[in-house]
């Protein structure tokens, strides 16, 4: 039943009981009289006690505060206890402001709780009350009764209250300011809540009516109304609304209008439209861009900060377009010096970061302080022929942008140094003739914070211009690595992160140049006397162990003392950001990190802080990330660990599992659980049946862990499908013997969730897949149907993500490997993108397993390689080294189909090949 007809019928059954009451009453329509309804009076005695539980609940102390929740609570039970709260919001002006608006926020949170279940009667004197009070003389009571009109808009999809929007619509045209802005401040509400509902036909369009009258109040008197009718008419740009783009010239017009207003908010709310526009209309801006681009240049220094941030997102969004070089080439001599100029820490920012505390190590962090954390579950993916892929970066070493740490708010600095960023990578090299005589300036500064935004800067520029930048470095790497025993804490923390992003070119020089001078001074940073400093060290240690990889083997002694130490040291929210230092240098070094000595060192710490975690602190998830990276690189040194390990990782995903049924069955009881427990855990157990290899299988035969998996297979939640792919995966390949009896039961939900939708699932379950197949060989044959066609789809879908592309064409080729009857026939529908696919990718088991199933596939179904050939022939010579067997096979086919077609004609053929094409197969496989 619909949350509507409940609703209906709940007011019919309303009138039933009402017509009862004398039975002379035959019609109901006086029961829904408004002065029936606007006859509700309350009693003395309720007022009393509900006027003394919202002074209670104001005051701080906790047990108060719980004693108040017990009796809302009791209160709820009472029909009428809402029309309590809405007299005293709406009428009771005896009592002060913030009482009165308490009383309606506490409405509010029962209309989101229990809308439904409200009587006819009790919500229509809601609305009633609502309406009449929108222009209340108070600001703050307006704004509270525009909160509770559109949360219950929001429940009632504004279907049940037809009324409203008519009503709001007619008192912009009041003569009393207060109706006006009460009812705009209503309005600019309902239009961020229902953006797309106001654009529906269920409504009959109210846009049509609602964005021409907007527009009509961009000329108002009052800057306040100025403020909200543009903040009304944004809502609608990102969407595209029909009733906008109808009236899109006039809205520009009166945008321009309104560009120098004296208010704050409303140069505040242009300059959005502005950025907006630039993503939805670019087409309508072109023609005034010169002028826009002025504007934005004068806002991006406005005196209200708010109006500068908003003005700064503009040149962010503009780097995302293409005419961005074109419009903006003459400008960048005024731009780059206002962007360099606003990433200059502020005043109050310094404030904030108790930019004048040296040394704070001692001080114990609050938990306030510390943020969420995200997990990212385990994708596996392929290694490319290039050491970094382009383009499919996490774009996570933004934390120099970001490195407030605690003021994770974005601001006019973050952006000013993100839209830096982003022109780097526009106008790359052009940006230098510009930038670099700024930074000179500033590099050198005696003011530190002038100093400070230099090197930000300079970090900002790098990936962009790192082409015209390396010039420079020799001098300005040993310069920056001096920064880093600057006597402020600010310059320490910034030039941690601004080294680590030319990390990728000290790396490439010769060791004793940079990377020991930057090893040295960056470790001492890591147990710096300031947090923010251990913070910043630490996550540029991690950026630097990423590019240095195995070139770190040499130093991995003096790395893991310093670390261990900072174990000791930390405060609690550095010490969750060390866990990633350890857990990165793990997967960077590998199983270099698997001796004695170094296991000697690290476990103990690690293993210690294990212990003392509860199942349910959260500050486990980056201790079971990181025991991931280092099961999986100590491989056979992590066994004397691993049976506590692995029993509390498969008790987390038991608990959160039950948690789940629970709170599934009784919602009312139990919680649900965090789910970021289990999926946690599984990337854990993936890591353990990655390193220890088969030394899992007697952890695995004690346990329930087949059935725990085959839960977690079916979660709703995404991420713990994916998670739950990656270790069906990891255990078929260590210990296939307790994973064979479950595959009729696991193959048919791995086929479901291949869905490109959800790339990394898709990509986790098509991995699993291949695994699987190689192990069962001919028995894979009955599984075939159920993934081949959704696999073929995967593979020619256009923009799939390149890691799906190739693990979705190693799994096609490790089907033919093992069933080449069942999937050759098809190959038509795949050859080319699985031959393009495939060519990037190094030399490696999966490659191999695919490459011959493809040979099989060839050698069932010649006719369905003919068209495609050269992919084909392009796609075997991105081999460097296949094994003897291997190489007979592509010999075979190479001359097998040279003969076929015959000399005169393979020469034709061939003469298409790029010259390195050529001489490869020439030299390789003698064609």
């Amino acid at each position: 039943m619909t949350r509507r007809t409940a609703l209906r019928r709940s007011m019919t059954e309303f009138s039933k009981s009402s017509a009862r009451t004398t039975e002379t009453e035959q019609s109901t329509k006086e029961d829904q009289d408004p002065t029936m309804i606007m006859a509700w009076q309350p009693q003395e005695e309720g007022l009393r006690q509900i006027l003394q539980i919202l002074k209670e609940s104001q005051s701080p102390d906790t047990a108060t505060q719980r004693a108040v929740q017990q009796k809302l609570e009791e209160f709820n039970k009472f029909p009428d206890f809402n029309n309590y709260l809405i007299f005293v919001l709406t009428k009771l002006t005896t009592e002060d402001e913030p009482t009165r608006s308490l009383s309606g926020l506490i409405l509010k949170n029962n209309v989101k709780a229990h809308y439904e279940k409200f009587l006819p009667e009790v919500a229509e004197f809601i609305k009633q009350e609502c309406l009449s009070s929108v222009g209340d003389q108070s600001p703050l009571i307006r704004a509270t009764v525009g909160i509770l009109i559109t949360t219950i808009a929001s429940k009632g999809d504004l279907m049940t209250w037809p009324e409203l929007l008519p009503a709001l619509c007619s008192m912009l045209d009041s003569q009393d300011y207060n109706v006006c802005e009460g009812a705009f401040g209503a309005l600019q509400k309902i239009c961020e809540d229902s953006t797309e509902y106001l654009d529906s036909d269920a409504l009959n369009r109210p846009l049509n009516v609602l964005i021409p009258k907007f527009l009509q109040f961009f000329r108002h008197s009052s800057a306040k109304i100025r403020s909200h009718a543009v903040a009304c008419v944004n809502q609608f740009i990102i969407n595209r609304a029909q009733a906008l783009m109808v009236n899109i010239d006039s809205f520009i017009e009166n945008l321009f209008h309104l560009a120098t207003d004296e208010d704050a908010d409303v140069r505040k709310n242009v300059c959005r439209a502005l950025v907006m526009l630039l993503e939805v209309r670019m087409d309508r801006l072109l023609p005034h861009m010169h002028n826009i681009i002025e504007y934005m240049l004068q806002r991006t220094q406005d005196n209200d900060e708010g109006v500068a941030l908003e003005a700064c997102e503009f040149w962010l969004s503009l780097a995302e377009q293409p005419i961005c070089k074109e419009v903006l080439s003459q400008h960048l001599g005024r731009l780059v010096p206002v962007l360099v100029k606003g990433m200059k820490y502020s005043e109050i920012d310094i404030i904030l970061l108790k930019g004048d505390v040296e040394e704070d190590e001692m001080v114990p962090d609050k938990d306030e302080d510390i943020k969420p954390r995200f997990h990212k579950s385990r994708t596996h993916t392929v290694r490319h022929t290039e050491e970094t892929e382009n383009g499919e970066d996490d774009g996570d070493d933004d934390d120099g942008i970001g490195e407030d740490g605690s003021l994770s708010d974005w601001n006019l600095r973050k952006c000013s140094a993100a839209a830096l960023d982003c022109l780097a990578n526009v106008f790359r090299e052009e940006l230098l003739p510009v930038l670099v005589p700024i930074l000179k300036e500033m590099l050198f500064h005696q003011e530190w914070d002038i100093k400070e935004s230099g090197i930000l800067a300079l970090g900002a520029i790098a990936e962009g211009c790192m082409q015209g930048m390396i010039p420079h470095l020799s001098e300005l790497i040993p310069y920056l690595i001096g920064c880093l025993s600057d006597k402020k804490a600010l310059v320490r923390a910034i030039t941690c992160w601004t080294l680590s992003r030319y990390s990728h070119w000290v790396v490439a020089q010769p060791h004793d140049n940079y990377l020991k001078p930057l090893m040295t001074e960056l470790l001492k940073r890591v147990l710096d006397p300031n947090k923010r400093v251990q913070e910043a060290a630490c996550s540029g240690l991690a950026t630097l162990e990423e590019e240095a990889c195995t070139e770190l083997v040499p130093y991995l002694g003096f790395i893991l003392e310093t670390l261990v130490f900072a174990f000791s040291k930390y405060q609690h929210k550095n010490l969750l950001i060390l866990y990633d230092a350890i857990g990165t240098l793990a997967d960077s070094v590998g199983h270099h990190l698997n001796k004695p000595d170094y296991i000697n060192l690290l476990m103990p710490p690690l293993i210690q802080k294990w212990n003392i975690l509860k199942d349910e602190d959260k500050d486990l998830f980056p201790l079971l990330e990181c025991l991931s990276s280092v099961a999986t690189a100590l491989q056979s040194g992590f066994l004397p660990y691993c049976e506590p390990v692995y029993r509390r990782c498969v008790s987390l995903v038991e608990q959160t599992l039950n948690q789940h049924i629970a709170n599934t069955q009784s919602p009312e009881q139990f919680d649900a659980p965090d789910k970021d427990f289990m999926i946690v855990a599984l990337d854990l157990l993936s890591g353990l049946a990655e390193g220890l290899d088969g030394h899992i299988e007697k952890l695995v035969v004690n346990s329930n862990m087949m059935n725990l998996l085959y839960q977690c297979m079916q979660d709703p939640t995404p991420e713990v499908r994916q998670s739950s792919f990656a270790l069906l995966g990891d255990l078929t390949k260590a210990c296939f013997q307790h994973v064979h009896p479950c595959i009729s039961e696991f193959v048919p939900i791995l086929g479901q969730n291949l869905n490109p939708e959800m790339i990394s699932v898709c990509n986790n379950a098509t991995w699993a897949i291949g695994e699987i197949s190689v192990k069962l060989g001919e028995e894979t044959r009955p599984y075939v149907p159920l993934v081949l066609t959704q696999l073929i789809m995967i593979i020619n879908k256009p923009n799939t993500p390149k890691t799906l592309l190739e693990n979705t064409a190693i799994t096609i080729g490790r089907l033919g490997y093992v069933c080449p009857h069942d999937v050759a026939p098809m190959l038509q529908q795949f050859v080319r993108q699985w031959c393009m696919s495939l060519r990037n990718i190094r030399d490696n088991e999966e490659k191999d397993s695919a490459f011959r199933g493809m040979c099989q596939m060839i050698t069932v179904n010649p006719g369905g390689i003919v068209p495609d050939f050269i992919f084909f022939c392009d796609a075997v010579a991105s081999w460097v080294n296949p094994k003897d067997d291997l190489k007979e096979m592509f010999t075979k086919i190479l001359h097998g189909f040279k003969n076929q077609v015959g000399e005169e004609n393979w020469k034709r053929f061939s003469d298409q090949f790029p010259q390195q094409l050529h001489e490869r197969l020439s030299t390789m496989y003698g064609v």
